[in-house]
């Protein structure tokens, strides 16, 4: 069976900017942050890095940035006192793409993932990624086919076989038990 999406697939494009963290609440009364990571690349953040904050995507410079507990405390030009850092409380952290380090191979972002027409190793295709799970062990891919039936597959090597993002699919070897009755 084909994918539906195979004779027509696009070139997949990154997008502009990609969600650091979010501003928890205020640290202190001299405008620090707190601010809750949403994965590795609050790594790229050093003082001088330009972030864009909130849904208008309002650039502002990094003066400062240290490990809090599990979080960080973040400083940021012109944010100067507690009230200040009240404003900012709720809103996200962005960089742009292109401060993003390659990643390692094997790793990819979500938005590669998602969306992409999944196959077996014999051709079969069993429906695309409609989310990515996040449980701290491994991703678990959750790929919906044409009759709305649900298959989780864990991005693991000995199930997830190949991420072709040329080609614009994913080939598994399903384990035993995983796919739904037919």
């Amino acid at each position: 069976m084909n994918s539906p999406r195979s004779e027509d697939q696009q070139a997949r494009r990154p997008p502009e900017f990609l969600d650091v963290g979010r501003i928890v609440r205020p640290h202190g009364l001299k405008g620090e942050l707190v601010l809750e990571p949403f994965s590795e690349l609050v790594h790229i953040l050093e003082p001088s890095t330009e972030i864009q904050l909130g849904s208008e995507h309002n650039p502002v410079i990094v003066s400062a940035i240290r490990p809090h507990h599990s979080r960080y405390l973040l400083s940021i030009e012109g944010c100067e006192d507690r009230n200040a850092a009240e404003m900012l409380r709720g809103e996200v952290v962005r960089i742009r793409f292109e401060q993003a380090k390659p990643l390692q191979e094997g790793v990819y972002y979500h938005w590669q993932i998602l969306d992409l027409p999944v196959f077996t190793s014999e051709g079969d295709f069993l429906g695309t990624i409609v989310e990515i799970l996040e449980t701290g062990a491994n991703d678990i891919y959750m790929v919906k086919d044409e009759r709305g039936e649900e298959i989780l597959l864990p991005a693991i090597k000995d199930v997830i076989l190949k991420v072709d993002l040329e080609s614009a699919k994913i080939i598994v070897d399903v384990p035993t038990g995983l796919l739904p009755e037919e």
